[in-house]
C-alpha cells in the first residue's frame, strides 16, 4: 500500500518528517517498507515568462528567447520548440538544473548563440497528457496554472509529495485506504481523525433509480452486499489539478473525471468501483451470477477470456459486462459519448476473486484488495462519496433512489474485555479506562463494562488476544519493562532419543560417511527400481493430493530408492569413490491414520566390500552398546545380491539387513561399481542398547590362542559354528571368530573348512597350555558328537 503524506493531512495531522512518522508508524505495528521524496530528482527547474521570441541567425529551426525567471535579469534560452510565444509561462531549466532521467542542464552555446538553460516538455519532467491533458505531448509545456515567474515547478505542479510504502498484513484489509492509514496514524500519534460524511444533494424533479436499473443477485454466498447508484447527464472531461495530482502521486494514472472518481474513492476508502456506461446496459438490470458454459468476456484491457461456471461475473441480463472485481468489460467502458453512468460498489468473496484472477491471469489493484477479504460496510459509504465528487466536479446529475443488496451482517460485534487478563498477557497494569483510550481512536469502544464494541470493518477483532496485540501495539512496546520468566527453572538439553540418534550420527561420520537429506515424497516408479514384487504390502503407499509432480507424488515406504538415489548421483558425477548415511522417515498406512518409522540406511561404493561392510555395522553395534547380535544369511530380498546378504538377528529380534545391491538393480541406478548398502531399524537398534554400560578392567594375564580348521556342511553358517563353540567352551573362552574359509581340492562334495581361532584365558592365573589344549579337546568332541563337525586332518 502505497500512501502520499500530501493527501494523508487532509485527514489527520502527522510530523512533517518522513523518517520520524515511517519510525512511529512501524513501532505502532503499521510497517513502513520505505519511503521516497516525489520531486528529489528535478532540481534547478523554476517558472519562466517568455519576454520575446525572435529567429536564431544561424537555424531556420530555432528561436531565440528571453525568459524571465524571478532573478535579477532574463535568461537567454536556444530552443527549438515552435509553440513558445510571448507572454507564455513555461517550466524553465536553470544553469545545474536536475531532470528525472538524471540529466544535467549547463550553460551552453547552440549554433553560437549563448543558451543559460532549457525549456521543458511534458516528457522532460517525467509527466504525461493524462497528468495535463490541456498540454501538447510534442512540445514546450505552457502552463495555465496560477503561477509567477521564478516559482518552484515541483510547487507549480504538485510534484513536491512523499510516498511511503507499507507493508500491511493479511488481516489488516482496513488499511488497504487512507482512511484506515489514517485511523492508524491518530492512534499513533494520539492526534484528531478528521473523517468526512458524504452529503449526496441529488436531484429533485421526482426521478428514481428504479425507473432506470433493477438489480439481482444470483450468487449471495459469493456477492455479500451489491450497491448501485445512477448518473444522468454526464460531462465527460479531465478531472480538476487536485485531484489529478493525487491520483499521480499515489501512483495511479489520471483518465478522465469518472474514472478517476472511481480510483479516488478506491484509495480513500479502500472499496473499489466500477462505472457503467448505462447504454450498454440494453436490459435495465444487472445480474450477478456465476457464468455460463461457453461465455466469455472482452476485458478493457481488450484481451478475450473464456469463462467457467465458477467464475462470478456482472452481467446486463444477456451478456457479461464485467469480470466481478477484478476489471469491466469493454463494451461497458465510460467514452468521451457517455451520457449516464451506473456506479457499482460491491462485497465479492475473497475466495472467488482469487480463484478467478489466478484463471484468467489477471491481476488487479481492484482483485487485490478483494483477496485481502474486504468489509462489506464500506459498499454504501463509498459510494455516496462517488456520487458526492461527481457533484462536486459538475460531472453530471445524481438521480435519487440507491439500489442495496445486502446478505451479510454489516453491523457492530461485541467481544469480550477481560482488561485484567490483557495486563497478565502483558505484563503491563493499565486500567481499562487507559487501554479504552488507546483503542478507542481505531474503532474500538469499550462498553463500560465488559465489553468492547468492534467496528464492522475491523474483522479480525475476535478475542482477547487480539485485544491485547491492539493495546501493547500503541501502549509501546519499549514502554514494558523487563522481567523475568516466572514458573520452575527448566535444564535443556537432548532427550534420550536425540542423544541415541546424535550418537549414531557421530559414529557414522566418524566412519567416514557423509550425511543426506532426501525428500520424503517419493515417485510410485522407485519400488519398480529395487524389483520389489507387484504384490509387496509395501506399494500400498500414502498417495498426495496436491503432488508437484509425479516424481513426488507418493510418500516413501522403503529407504533404499534413497540412499541409492544419492549414490547414484554422485556416481553420475564421476565421483569414484563415496559413503553416505541418512536417517530416513518412512510411512505407512494405519487405518484412516498413517504411521511413521525411522530406519538408518547407509551405502558406499568404490572402495570396500561385504566384510568392509560387516565391519562398519559391527563398529556402529559396539558404539550404541548392543552386543549378542549375529548375522543370519538372507536369499529372498529382490534388492540384495542373495549369495552376499544377510539379517542382523539379535536373539529373535531382527535389527536389519546388510547385502550387496543386486546386480539388476545396481543397472537400475546406472551403476557399474559393486554398491554395498545397510538397512536398520532404529527402534530395534535402541531397543537392543544397554542402556548402562559396565566397566571391565583390562585384563593382567596373557590370552592363550588356539586355530583350528574344521570340517562342516556347506550351508552352516560360520556364525552358526561360533556360537556353538561359545556353548561349549566354558567361561575361559574370552573370544572366537571365523577368519577363512576353504572349498576345492580337498574338500569332499557339499562339505567346507572354515578356519576358527578360539581365545582363552584366566581372570585370576596364567593359563597353561595343558588347560588350552584341554578346552579346545572339549569343544572338538561336542562338535563331533552333536553337530557332524569334525576336525580337518
Amino acid at each position: 500500500m502505497n500512501v502520499s503524506l500530501n493527501w494523508l493531512k487532509d485527514y489527520v495531522d502527522i510530523p512533517d518528517s518522513p523518517r520520524e512518522f515511517s519510525e512511529a508508524m512501524t513501532m505502532s505495528g503499521t510497517k513502513v517498507e520505505g519511503y521516497e521524496e516525489l520531486g528529489e530528482k528535478l532540481h534547478g527547474i523554476v517558472v519562466g515568462k517568455i519576454l520575446s521570441v525572435v529567429p536564431h541567425p544561424d537555424s531556420d529551426h530555432m528561436v531565440i528567447c528571453q525568459v524571465e525567471v524571478g532573478g535579477e535579469r532574463p535568461l537567454q534560452i536556444v530552443t527549438g520548440a515552435q509553440n513558445v510565444k510571448e507572454g507564455d509561462l513555461v517550466p524553465c531549466c536553470t544553469d545545474g538544473a536536475l531532470l528525472p532521467d538524471g540529466k544535467t542542464i549547463k550553460t551552453g552555446k547552440l549554433r553560437g548563440v549563448l543558451s543559460e538553460g532549457m525549456l521543458c516538455s511534458l516528457g522532460e519532467l517525467g509527466l504525461t497528457v493524462h497528468d495535463f491533458p490541456y498540454a501538447i505531448e510534442n512540445g514546450i509545456f505552457i502552463l495555465e496554472e496560477d503561477c509567477k515567474p521564478g516559482d518552484d515547478i515541483r510547487d507549480v505542479l504538485g510534484m513536491r509529495d512523499t510516498d511511503v510504502e507499507f507493508e500491511l498484513t493479511f488481516n489488516r484489509p482496513d488499511c488497504l485506504s487512507y482512511l484506515g492509514i489514517a485511523r492508524e496514524a491518530a492512534a499513533t500519534f494520539h492526534t484528531p481523525l478528521r473523517l468526512h460524511e458524504p452529503v449526496v444533494k441529488g436531484i429533485s424533479d421526482g426521478e428514481n433509480i428504479s425507473e432506470h436499473l433493477q438489480v439481482e443477485v444470483r450468487s449471495p454466498e459469493l456477492c455479500p452486499r451489491y450497491t448501485a447508484r445512477y448518473v444522468r447527464n454526464v460531462k465527460i472531461e479531465p478531472s480538476p489539478l487536485w485531484m489529478r495530482i493525487k491520483l499521480r502521486n499515489a501512483g495511479i494514472r489520471p483518465i478522465n473525471n469518472i474514472v478517476d472518481i472511481t480510483n479516488y474513492v478506491m484509495l480513500e476508502y479502500g472499496q473499489p468501483m466500477h462505472a457503467f456506461d448505462a447504454g450498454y446496459i440494453g436490459s435495465g438490470k444487472i445480474v450477478v451470477r456465476t457464468a455460463q458454459n461457453g461465455e466469455s468476456i472482452t476485458t478493457l484491457d481488450g484481451a478475450e477470456h473464456p469463462l467457467t461456471p465458477e467464475m462470478l461475473c456482472i452481467a446486463d441480463g444477456d451478456k457479461p459486462v464485467a469480470l466481478a472485481g477484478i476489471m469491466g468489460g469493454l463494451n461497458s467502458e465510460i467514452l468521451d459519448t457517455t451520457t449516464a453512468v451506473v456506479f457499482e460498489s460491491a462485497n465479492f468473496a475473497r475466495e472467488s476473486i482469487r480463484k478467478t484472477s489466478r484463471a484468467v491471469n489477471l491481476r488487479t489493484e481492484s482483485s487485490a484488495k478483494f483477496e485481502k477479504g474486504l468489509p462489506a460496510c464500506n459498499t454504501l459509504p463509498a459510494i455516496q462519496r462517488a456520487c458526492e465528487l461527481v457533484e462536486l466536479l459538475g460531472a453530471g446529475e445524481v438521480v435519487d433512489g440507491i439500489i442495496d443488496i445486502c446478505n451479510t451482517d454489516i453491523g457492530t460485534r461485541k467481544v469480550r474485555f477481560d482488561w485484567e487478563r490483557v495486563n497478565g498477557l502483558l505484563g503491563t497494569s493499565l486500567t481499562a479506562s487507559e487501554m479504552a483510550e488507546l483503542l478507542k481512536p481505531l474503532g474500538l469502544i469499550w462498553d463500560g463494562k465488559d465489553g468492547l464494541i468492534v467496528s464492522p470493518y475491523r474483522n479480525d477483532i475476535i478475542n482477547t488476544a487480539d485485544i491485547a496485540e491492539e493495546v501493547v501495539r500503541l501502549y509501546g512496546f519499549d514502554r514494558i519493562e523487563a522481567t523475568r520468566f516466572k514458573g520452575e527453572a527448566t535444564e535443556g538439553g537432548e532427550n534420550p532419543e536425540q542423544k541415541f540418534r546424535t550418537l549414531i550420527d557421530r559414529t557414522m561420520t566418524g566412519l567416514g560417511f557423509h550425511e543426506t537429506y532426501t525428500y520424503s515424497f517419493v515417485s510410485p516408479k522407485d519400488l519398480d527400481k529395487i524389483c520389489l514384487p507387484a504384490d509387496s504390502p509395501l506399494r500400498d503407499q500414502l498417495t498426495i493430493r496436491n503432488p508437484l509432480g509425479e516424481d513426488t507424488s507418493v510418500m516413501r515406504t522403503h529407504a533404499l530408492p534413497s540412499i541409492l538415489g544419492v549414490v547414484s548421483h554422485n556416481a553420475a558425477h564421476r565421483v569414484k569413490s563415496a559413503k553416505f548415511y541418512e536417517n530416513e522417515t518412512l510411512y505407512f498406512k494405519d487405518g484412516d491414520l498413517s504411521k511413521e518409522e525411522k530406519t538408518l540406511a547407509f551405502a558406499f561404493y568404490g572402495d570396500g566390500d561385504f566384510y568392509d561392510l560387516k565391519g562398519y555395522v559391527e563398529a556402529l553395534l559396539h558404539a550404541l552398546n548392543i552386543s549378542g547380535v549375529r548375522f543370519a544369511a538372507q536369499g529372498d530380498l529382490p534388492y540384495f545380491h542373495p549369495g552376499r546378504c544377510a539379517d542382523l538377528l539379535c536373539g529373535d529380534d531382527k535389527i536389519g539387513t546388510i547385502g550387496q545391491i543386486h546386480p539388476n538393480v545396481a543397472k537400475n541406478y546406472d551403476l557399474d561399481a559393486p554398491v554395498y548398502a545397510a538397512l536398520l531399524e532404529l527402534k530395534a537398534l535402541r531397543r537392543n542398547a544397554e542402556q548402562d554400560k559396565k566397566y571391565h578392567p583390562l585384563p593382567v594375564y596373557q590370552s592363550m590362542e588356539r586355530d583350528i580348521a574344521l570340517l562342516c556342511d556347506d550351508d552352516m553358517e560360520a556364525g552358526e559354528v561360533c556360537d556353538l563353540i561359545r556353548g561349549y567352551a566354558g567361561k575361559s573362552l574370552v573370544d572366537v571368530f571365523a577368519f577363512d574359509v576353504y572349498k576345492g581340492k580337498g574338500i569332499a562334495e557339499g562339505k567346507k573348512s572354515l578356519a576358527i581361532r578360539l581365545v582363552f584365558r584366566m581372570n585370576d592365573r596364567t593359563m597353561t597350555d595343558e588347560e588350552a589344549d584341554s578346552g579346545v579337546n572339549k569343544v572338538l568332541r561336542k562338535l563331533e558328537n552333536e553337530k557332524g563337525i569334525t576336525l580337518r586332518s
